[in-house]
């Protein structure tokens, strides 16, 4: 259902042409900060994995509260200290004019539940060696961990995920 409902959705932005805004969330394990959270998410591509991570409302909450809002609902996780910005970009990717702030954040508990947004969900090393060999892996995973310990890059367009 989800699924359908993403697909439908896609359809409509790439017709209307919205402007949106998204987070991402790099989750750091609060025991270990070698390893990192990866999700599937239910109603996209569930063949790659990503973030969590959700839309928000501009003006009604920041980037930040947005990420710890989308990690409580889709893995029931707490974020106590304001999440820090890796990134920001602005895509096209879904037919929709999106600007995507990518953050980063360690929970109070590396123990989370799945909502039915997230299909599959694992704690893997950040440096990515451990994933399985033709695992494929979002683009703004893989910007968020390059990003991780460089500083904020300047807004870049991007048009395309692979």
């Amino acid at each position: 259902m989800l699924r359908i409902a993403g697909t439908c959705l896609r359809a409509w932005w790439k017709i209307r042409k919205p402007v949106t805004f998204g987070v991402k969330v790099l989750l750091i394990h609060p025991d270990d900060p070698a390893q990192c959270l990866i999700v599937r998410h239910s109603y996209s591509d569930s063949a790659r994995w990503g973030m969590p991570g959700g839309a928000y409302r501009l003006g009604r909450e920041t980037p930040q509260q947005a990420g710890v809002r989308e990690v409580s609902e889709e893995l029931a996780l707490t974020i106590t200290e304001v999440p820090t910005v890796l990134d920001t970009v602005s895509t096209t990717l879904e037919g929709k004019r999106d600007t995507l702030t990518i953050v980063q954040a360690t929970p109070v508990s590396a123990s989370f539940v799945r909502s039915p947004e997230i299909a599959e969900a694992r704690w893997v090393r950040a440096d990515m060696a451990a994933m399985p060999e033709g695992e494929p892996v979002s683009r703004w995973l893989q910007r968020a961990l390059s990003a991780r310990n460089a500083p904020p890059a300047p807004r870049s367009s991007l048009t395309r995920e692979g």
